[in-house]
């Protein structure tokens, strides 16, 4: 045997999943097809955000908290700083589902929060447009993370306790039996006694059966300019989910002390062929959220100065596939995270891993089984 579990894709969730079983003294084997911190996926960008009054559901909460444990333990075992909690501005029409799934959240599990009025929203953060019928909410357990730092602290860690990592290593084929998994990369064959397949955008390229329930989306994240620096450094501008009119934009403060970065991704593109995405910007999207932010968000001039474009792996529902694939013996899968699953890497690991060497977890995932799709319904 090479190695008793073999992580293909190094990534948001690999690195954490190696982190994890190295730290157990199981002996790991990743193969990553680009360089460790690589922007070509989900992980680029310099932030993505922390939540936990959260919008896509309640049964996220305590994987949330479970996880923000987990990136204080990460910070502390590598010395990076990765996880900055300066606060979570939800903000939205009243009456709509978003906010009543965010207050849902809050509510089911007693959250840290700040409710604000039009008035009281409209003096503290002048640099968001308020409507008479929006909501504010204050999460107080909210803040930014540094994906790539954080994937390249993961995967050092889980280095420097004994896991070998190949990189620029394309994963060919795999094929298990109850004996273990046999990996064919770069020409050379490979044998582990399990496998977790974390390969985000590229998942059915390795697991074809999948290409239906896993699909690759292009997102497209922008940056703009502050009217007035200092009211968007992390201490004055939390991070913000700022919804309208069925419009969602999501942001974090300046990081580079010249930027805002303010995203449309609430409705990425498909992309056919992971390896050939379209890594430049179309002008109706840049002048659709130039508009959206012209309305929104008036602290910004409303020209993006930086556009980039990223890909993340989509479900059918927008949740992730976590857990031990039925049909394929000693594989276990984590993808799938439909552009909300950064803040959950370091749980999402700890369970996959959790799963490959006791065959459970203690963590609620129901909602995450691959059962739930085809080919295994």
């Amino acid at each position: 045997m090479d190695a008793d579990v073999a992580i293909v894709g190094v990534g948001s969730v690999g690195s954490m999943a190696a982190w994890q079983l190295s730290k157990k003294g199981i002996s790991v084997l990743g193969f990553e097809q680009y360089g460790i911190g690589h922007d070509r996926s989900a992980a680029g960008g310099e932030s993505r955000l922390f939540r936990t009054a959260y919008m896509e559901g309640s049964e996220y909460v305590p994987l949330l908290q479970e996880s923000k444990i987990l990136w204080e333990q990460l910070e502390k075992e590598s010395g990076s700083s990765l996880l900055t909690l300066n606060g979570g501005l939800m903000i939205g029409e009243a009456e709509s589902k978003v906010m009543s799934a965010i207050l849902k959240s809050i509510n089911d599990f007693d959250l840290a929060h700040e409710r604000l009025t039009g008035d009281q929203a409209r003096k503290i953060y002048p640099q968001f447009n308020i409507f008479n019928d929006d909501l504010v909410i204050l999460d107080k357990n909210a803040g930014f993370i540094r994906p790539e730092l954080a994937v390249v602290s993961a995967t050092q860690q889980a280095i420097e306790n004994g896991a070998k990592i190949k990189r620029y290593t394309k994963v060919d084929s795999i094929s298990s039996d109850e004996k273990g998994v046999n990996i064919i990369a770069e020409d050379s064959s490979y044998k582990v006694r399990k496998l977790i397949v974390t390969t985000g955008a590229w998942t059915w390229k390795l697991l074809p059966f999948l290409k239906e329930q896993v699909i690759a989306r292009r997102l497209l994240l922008t940056w703009f300019t502050p009217k007035d620096i200092s009211k968007v450094t992390p201490d004055k501008l939390p991070i913000f989910a700022r919804m309208r009119d069925n419009f969602r934009l999501t942001g974090a403060p300046t990081l580079d002390g010249s930027m805002v970065k303010a995203s449309y991704t609430k409705d990425p593109q498909f992309v056919e062929e992971p390896f050939n995405l379209y890594r430049d910007v179309y002008p109706e999207e840049l002048k659709q959220i130039s508009e959206s932010v012209e309305a929104l968000l008036p602290g910004l001039h409303p020209d993006p100065v930086r556009a980039s474009a990223y890909m993340d792996a989509y479900t059918p529902d927008n949740h992730a596939i976590v857990g031990e694939l039925p049909n394929m013996s000693n594989v276990m899968i984590a993808t799938g995270f439909s552009g909300h699953g950064f803040k959950l890497s370091p749980v999402i690991g700890k369970i996959i891993s959790d799963i490959c060497t006791d065959g459970k977890t203690d963590s609620d995932i129901h909602h995450l089984t691959p059962r739930r799709f085809n080919p295994y319904t």
